[in-house]
């Protein structure tokens, strides 16, 4: 056991993955000799090999058609693209061939490949680097959408996405990839896809969030217990399919909500939660449920990049308004 971030998880979890079954391949820009943009596959081309952590050229349609095809015949390709807006020309080969490979070959092929980027703003960066696109992948068919939120979570998350027999996009905040350290055992225990994970229990009010903002909803938890409220956080973590069970159920015993995403609020996955909300819970509900969101715009820059994004003080405003409707 050892204490590590966020980015050191995802590093281990590669190399236990790797070193389990010879399928499994790393590629991308800078991954072999540099060890990634982020230092995430740092020392695997040492210890694998060039034939299995390969460096490729600066083409993010190629990366994603090598791993479409690398999958369809029975490799385990984990592709990295460097920043979450580099995956834009990606997406035809995800929507058009990884998502659709088992429903076109009636179940002959799969295509088990990770598609792994750092997502999400916070670190000062420039124009194509901040973008948090988990709506779009999760209107793909075919395809999970996850994002880890703790190093433990990071490790057992990616080891289930590899492992998984069809293509998993695996998103990484990397404004907390070295936020925290914690404890995690390198035993190659993976964690269940698709659930929710409650990560404080409550009776007051439901937070539900994921990636990064976990940092401001558990922040914003303790100023409410301090104040006397009890708040339930609950992780997502597997953005698609949505386990809209979970949540549910703690809005159920709550009877209030709010739900906290960095990406712009319109068409959001926050609004999906709403809306299954308002389909299941309704009876439940004591009062609206409340988006905390990033601004219908680009990413600012710099300066400006930290008031777009939800802080502490907005989620508690937000909990303030729904706790007030009586």
């Amino acid at each position: 056991m050892a204490a590590m971030t966020l980015i050191e998880g995802v590093t281990m979890a590669l190399a236990r993955a790797m070193e389990e079954d010879p399928a499994v391949v790393v590629l991308g820009e800078d991954v072999g000799v540099n060890g990634g943009v982020f230092r995430a596959t740092a020392g695997l081309q040492q210890r694998f090999g060039e034939q299995r952590v390969l460096d490729t050229p600066l083409a993010e349609v190629m990366i994603a058609g090598m791993s479409v095809g690398m999958a369809a015949q029975g490799m385990k390709p984990v592709a990295e693209a460097q920043f979450c807006g580099f995956t834009m020309p990606m997406v035809d080969h995800l929507m058009c061939h990884a998502g659709r490979m088992r429903n076109r070959t009636r179940g002959r092929l799969s295509c088990p490949m990770v598609l792994r980027f750092p997502s999400g703003g916070g670190i000062h960066a420039p124009e194509h680097h901040s973008e948090s696109p988990e709506a779009l992948f999760a209107h793909m068919p075919g395809i999970r959408v996850v994002m880890p939120s703790s190093p433990s979570r990071a490790y057992g998350l990616l080891l289930a996405a590899i492992r998984d027999p069809d293509p998993v996009i695996f998103m990484e905040p990397k404004r907390i990839y070295r936020w925290q350290k914690e404890e995690v055992v390198d035993d190659g225990e993976e964690l269940p896809l698709d659930v929710c994970f409650t990560l404080r229990d409550g009776s007051d009010i439901t937070l539900v969030t994921w990636g990064a903002m976990i940092k401001e909803t558990l922040a914003a938890a303790d100023q409410l217990e301090a104040a006397g409220v009890s708040a339930e956080v609950i992780d997502v973590a597997t953005i698609s399919p949505l386990d809209m069970d979970t949540i549910v159920e703690s809005v159920s015993r709550t009877g209030r909500c709010v739900v906290v995403q960095e990406a712009p609020r319109h068409c959001g996955v926050a609004s999906e939660i709403a809306a299954g909300l308002a389909d299941a819970g309704i009876w439940s509900l004591l009062a609206p449920v409340k988006r905390v969101c990033g601004y219908d715009t680009v990413m600012p820059l710099y300066r400006n990049e930290l008031k777009y994004m939800p802080s502490v003080q907005r989620i508690l405003d937000a909990a303030h308004q729904v706790l007030e409707v009586s």
